[in-house]
């Protein structure tokens, strides 16, 4: 008999993210000297009492919630956890007004909106005022799925998708039928560990997973096929005795479900640093591989999470991996990929001077995030990328993608923002691409340029895009932003007025 997966519907919210039509762009704001991430940590662990409350954790109720909505009094609710963030307003990235938004109310949906990879019980942990007060609801009956893992099937919102699984005396394999047309590669992520599988297949906006401690001991290699045009992943796993086993093993906390990817909780894996290469006075390539186990190919234009401690906090950044080199494409038939991640390193950035001086060779990673699909792609004939310094690096991708897999795309155009010449990343293997390939071209332009430089100077304004786009008779056309908030916000903005449509345009995180 086939099990069916759990249904779940949580309170909307959405990853961090800049939406397609550019509106959800947080810009930063200048901290006030002595107000850096730093800077709140060694505040947060002094000692004093920031809650006003003495050490006392109380039960909030909604009406008490309201009262503390000002700026000298300011509590917010973060999934059912109180907070009073009244202390944290002159430390927050975003400012004080970002923060006013969710005063007296429950702001978790706002905090997703931008923030859902950050690990706040941790940052705010001294600001913790108690629990909201719960309300007696209906309990809704729903389907238990943690009785014999044999096998699944479940329909919602007209996507089917289920699992089977199979054994020899050697090895076992589990099948997920998708029953649609999938990607090669980058759309299932394995974890095994210490004998417990985790299997998450990535459909779009969608997440389905099985969750296992496997009946037997089994082998860390672990052989992922993927039949894409039928929507077939069948996983291979050998096992270390032979024999049959009378079943795949017990289900753990959210096996065979369903649901929005935005809601399924952040996976990390321990990745070992292997290398760190310059690209140039500030920038490097840090290679990192993942572990036996794991079977991860992040796809064209998403990104991961790096998480690591520091001063005993939990610190989280995304960044979007690139190719080992701008011309070498993935191997997409290798089992296990190592992650290639173009870092800028800031002299005052927190996370990057720990991983810059990394003496620990190990960091956590998580899985592929992001909205960004190549499906846009298939039938555009002209790609214009607008990036500002390492907003660069999911162009990367989407270059090689455009120029050696997608002959329908017949020019790609890059517009490369930096500050100065010696802040042009990858520049040699560009101008290689362009010289050698005409369905490439390439512009940079500075805004502290040298005498001597010849080319674009400035920053993005109406006329600059005006002359570097165009949209040819009969034309499909899109276009991808990627840069600090400011540029992202500005550019997708001028995008608009000259009449690209949010289905034309791709902001991608910065």
């Amino acid at each position: 008999m086939l099990n069916i997966p759990t249904q779940s519907f949580p309170a909307p919210s959405s990853q961090q993210r800049v939406s397609p039509s550019g509106q959800s762009g947080r810009n930063k704001v200048a901290l006030k000297p002595g107000h850096s991430l730093m800077d709140w940590i060694r505040f947060s662990k002094s000692g004093k009492d920031l809650t006003g409350l003495r050490g006392r954790l109380i039960e909030v109720t909604q009406e008490e919630l309201q009262k503390h909505n000002t700026r000298e009094d300011c509590w917010t609710c973060i999934r059912g956890m109180v907070y009073n963030v009244t202390p944290y307003m002159d430390y927050h990235p975003g400012g004080e007004e970002e923060l006013m938004k969710a005063a007296g109310i429950d702001g978790t949906d706002l905090f997703d909106q931008v923030h859902r990879w950050v690990n706040y019980e941790s940052m705010l942990k001294e600001c913790l005022v108690g629990r909201m007060a719960t309300k007696i609801t209906t309990a809704v009956k729903g389907t238990n799925t943690h009785t014999q893992p044999e096998s699944g099937w479940v329909e919602i919102s007209l996507i089917l998708i289920g699992y089977d699984w199979f054994q020899t005396d050697g090895t076992v394999h589990l099948v997920v039928y998708a029953k649609r047309k999938i990607p090669s590669s980058g759309c299932t992520v394995v974890d095994l560990v210490a004998g417990v599988l985790r299997l998450e297949v990535l459909l779009g906006k969608m997440s389905y997973m099985l969750h296992l401690r496997l009946a037997d001991e089994v082998e860390t290699h672990i052989s992922v096929h993927t039949a894409s045009s039928v929507g077939k992943i069948q996983v291979s796993i050998r096992k270390q005795a032979k024999g049959k086993w009378p079943s795949l093993g017990e289900p753990l906390e959210f096996h065979n479900t369903f649901l929005r990817k935005k809601d399924r909780a952040v996976y990390y894996r321990d990745c070992v640093l292997l290398s760190k290469t310059e690209v140039n006075h500030n920038t490097y390539v840090f290679r990192l591989q993942v572990p036996h186990g794991t079977v991860m190919h992040v796809p064209v234009g998403k990104h991961v999470y790096l998480k690591t401690f520091i001063q005993g906090t939990e610190v989280v950044r995304p960044y979007t991996p690139v190719d080992q080199n701008l011309a070498g494409a993935s191997n997409h038939c290798s089992q296990v990929s190592d992650l290639y991640l173009m870092i800028k390193v800031y002299p005052d950035g927190i996370f990057t001077q720990h991983l810059n001086n990394l003496h620990v060779d190990h960091i956590s990673v998580s899985g592929p995030e992001g909205t960004f699909s190549i499906r846009p792609l298939c039938d555009v004939t002209h790609l214009y990328l607008l990036a500002a310094g390492t907003g660069f690096t999911p162009m990367a991708r989407v270059i090689r993608l455009a120029v050696q897999e997608m002959d329908t795309i017949r020019e790609t155009k890059l517009l490369f923002f930096n500050r100065r010449e010696e802040d042009i990343l990858w520049r040699g293997e560009l101008d290689e691409l362009a010289a050698n390939n005409g369905r490439f071209q390439l512009e940079y332009v500075l805004s502290e340029p040298c005498e001597s430089w010849t080319g674009r100077r400035g920053r993005v304004d109406e006329s600059m895009l005006q002359d570097f786009l165009n949209k040819p008779d009969a034309s499909k056309c899109f276009v991808c932003v990627c840069g600090p908030p400011a540029f992202t916000e500005l550019t997708m903005g001028l995008l608009k007025q000259q009449g690209f449509s949010d289905k034309e345009l791709h902001a991608f995180q910065s």
